[in-house]
């Protein structure tokens, strides 16, 4: 029920163009998907996503499991009909949130045992659950269930956890029968190559609908995560569609497109937006500053958010003092938009063969190093 569509390749770098059909819509790659962990984008409305043309969101199995539930978001219908989204969801498999626990949870063979960050009941989560939960919560992608190892970590540990994660994709291949929903396998391996090819090799023998790469941008240097994914992508087929997890700044989405990658998730557009902070074209604004007390200039001069076609800097600074909800909601609103037309102009540079000038472009304004 989901299918992968290369449409074009820049002739100087890894980046690509491509589109994934599924049930409930048509995504453009490449892709950025804000993160609704508890069913909802933070501070956001549907339609103000639609508005801004977020083509697919995200869900989060751990949270969503422990409230409102699972049996409640079962009787509901799903997910979609739950938060009344029509168009494509991906969930996460839980085992980035469990394994963040890193002083409540235990590791077996069968799964891992956790309590709870809300009520510190204890709970046990093994692949065959993770899918069920999944499967009841109807989202249109799925994600196998991994354990994502810190960095740094030693080789050893790596190793056995790399390899526990194959069994456990393969339990999870086994327990899944809902063929219309796509699950993505999930290449680990740390830092070392050695273990990344493995992992990615054996993933693409078990002929799933995608392939994510976990692991990356866990406080690893810039320059160590786009070896270790340049390393990576070389295994990975071409007709299927590639998932960079847990990457949101503009310097992380541009390598990563560069490199080969159609998806990538972040919390961060919000998580800065609610400290105070925006993205825009010539780097990011600290709006809650006091230098911006006096400013009547919009966020973003070059931006059409209603954020920026409303209100100004100087506005949202005092939202900001005064504690007002409309602050981090304004500030979302545009961070939100910012990435998703970043991604947008990515991929129409892609297609007329002009990406690097593009990212050359886009890092002199916004103060990356090239």
């Amino acid at each position: 029920m989901l299918r992968y569509e290369l449409i074009h390749e820049d002739k100087h770098t890894g980046a690509r163009a491509g589109r994934i059909h599924t049930p409930r819509g048509i995504i453009d790659t490449p892709v950025f998907m804000p993160v609704g962990t508890r069913a909802t984008v933070k501070t956001m409305t549907n339609r103000e996503l639609e508005e801004m043309d977020a083509q697919i969101i995200l869900g989060n199995t751990y949270h969503l499991y422990l409230k409102p539930g699972q049996p409640i978001i079962r009787q509901a219908g799903g997910l979609h009909r739950f938060m009344n989204w029509k168009r494509p969801i991906l969930t996460d498999s839980g085992g980035f949130q469990v394994f963040s626990l890193s002083d409540s949870r235990k590791i077996s063979e069968e799964g891992v045992e956790f309590r709870s960050h809300i009520d510190g009941s204890k709970h046990f989560l093994t692949p065959e659950k993770s899918i069920e939960i999944q499967n009841d919560l109807g989202s249109d992608i799925i994600m196998a269930f991994d354990e994502c190892v810190p960095y740094p970590a030693e080789y050893g540990y790596v190793k056995d956890s790399m390899e526990r994660t194959l069994r456990w994709l393969q339990r999870c291949k086994d327990y899944h029968d809902r063929e219309d929903q796509a699950l993505f396998g999930i290449v680990q391996g740390g830092m070392y190559k050695d273990l990344r090819e493995l992992s990615a090799k054996q993933t693409v023998e078990m002929d799933l609908p995608g392939i994510a790469i976990g692991g990356l941008s866990v406080g690893e240097p810039l320059d160590l995560m786009v070896e270790m994914l340049e390393h990576t992508v070389q295994f990975l087929p071409k007709d299927k569609p590639r998932y960079l997890m847990g990457v949101g700044t503009p310097d992380y989405l541009f390598e990563a497109v560069e490199q080969g990658m159609d998806m990538a998730d972040c919390v961060l557009p919000t998580r800065i937006a609610r400290n105070g902070t925006a993205m825009t074209s010539n780097g990011p604004l600290t709006i809650r500053n006091a230098s911006f007390a006096e400013d009547f200039r919009p966020i973003d001069e070059e931006c059409d958010c209603y954020a920026c076609q409303n209100h100004t800097r100087a506005y949202i600074r005092h939202l900001i003092n005064v504690n007002e909800i409309l602050a981090p909601r304004l500030l979302s609103i545009h961070n939100l938009t910012f990435l998703l037309r970043m991604m947008r102009k990515m991929r129409e540079a892609i297609l007329e063969d002009q990406f690097s000038s593009f990212k050359e472009d886009f890092y002199a304004r916004y103060g990356y190093k090239g």
